[in-house]
């Protein structure tokens, strides 16, 4: 058991020095589901130890790169360690975002471009403005629904969908780091404060934005164009962008409805992009992306 005066994070080291006990007669897989930096010398440690890694949590992924760097490729090869650090569920819940950058990356077919949306919370915002309603009643009915952080800000914010597009990002092989990301909140500077500015207030305030939004929808609308709030990881510009963003409404990310996630990699050989579309958040499919990593740690060398 942890006592008074252990810390979060060395406890955790301290279960990792238990589970090596094991690897000599079991493969042992120690699983981060998470949603804490807490755990990146659990995790360090763990992939020193040479065992196997699995998680769902996207702090560890997305701290120093240095830190990406050692969990999730060899030392001395500069490989990925795909037999040993496995984080489907940090992008996608169960969709295979990762798996298949990795195969793209693999077969050297250059990449152009990612874009994506990562939140299903704000899939839900902008599927309900794009069918005429307030932006502060759908943001509501998101929080009440449990879609959305108990501070809508969490997820309103983009940090969130920020973290996912670096470690796509850093899959390509970028060096950045999360500040390298530009985020554009769907919220004025003023009301992120949350020292500031409570909850309550905060959501107060959200029918001052309604009119702003229902104008940005019907200027979208009237260039057959749909708001979306996306990630793009353009390799021309070397930029990630998180923001608000004017789509065409015939393309996926265009038709894209309710809370699913979606992501569009165009490379030399996917002019027309690899579209991969689905369930993005939910206990059901996170623990079901966990388990298949697990499965497949489980069964490799």
């Amino acid at each position: 058991p942890r006592g008074d005066a252990v810390s979060g994070a060395d406890f955790l080291v301290s279960v990792v020095g238990e589970a090596e006990k094991w690897a000599a007669i079991a493969k042992v897989v120690v699983v981060d589901c998470t949603a804490t930096a807490d755990t990146v010398p659990a995790l360090l440690a763990a992939v020193r130890k040479q065992l196997k890694v699995c998680a769902a949590n996207k702090k560890p992924f997305t701290v120093e790169q240095a830190v990406y760097d050692e969990l999730t490729s060899d030392a001395n090869t500069g490989f990925k360690r795909l037999g040993a650090c496995r984080f489907e569920s940090a992008v996608g819940a169960g969709l295979p975002v990762i798996a298949a950058l990795t195969r793209t990356v693999a077969a050297q077919d250059p990449i152009s471009k990612i874009l994506g949306t990562f939140s299903g919370t704000l899939g839900f915002v902008m599927t309900g403005l794009q069918a005429g309603r307030p932006f502060s009643e759908v943001v509501a009915e998101a929080k009440e629904l449990g879609y959305t952080e108990p501070d809508p800000r969490d997820d309103l914010g983009g940090v969130d969908v920020a973290r996912k597009a670096l470690i796509l990002a850093r899959g390509m092989g970028w060096k950045l780091e999360l500040q390298d990301v530009e985020v554009e909140p769907l919220f004025p500077a003023e009301l992120g404060d949350s020292g500031a500015v409570s909850v309550a207030d905060f959501m107060a305030a959200l029918p001052g934005l309604d009119q702003g939004y229902a104008e940005k929808v019907e200027a979208a609308k009237a260039q057959g164009q749909v708001l979306r709030y996306s990630a793009s990881v353009d390799g021309a510009t070397r930029k990630l962008v998180v923001a608000p963003a004017l789509v065409s409404s015939d393309t996926p990310l265009g038709r894209l409805q309710g809370t699913d996630n979606l992501v569009e990699i165009y490379t030399e050989w996917y002019q027309q992009p690899l579209v991969i579309q689905g369930a993005g958040a939910g206990v059901g499919a996170t623990a079901a992306g966990v388990l298949a990593d697990m499965i497949e740690l489980a069964f490799t060398a």
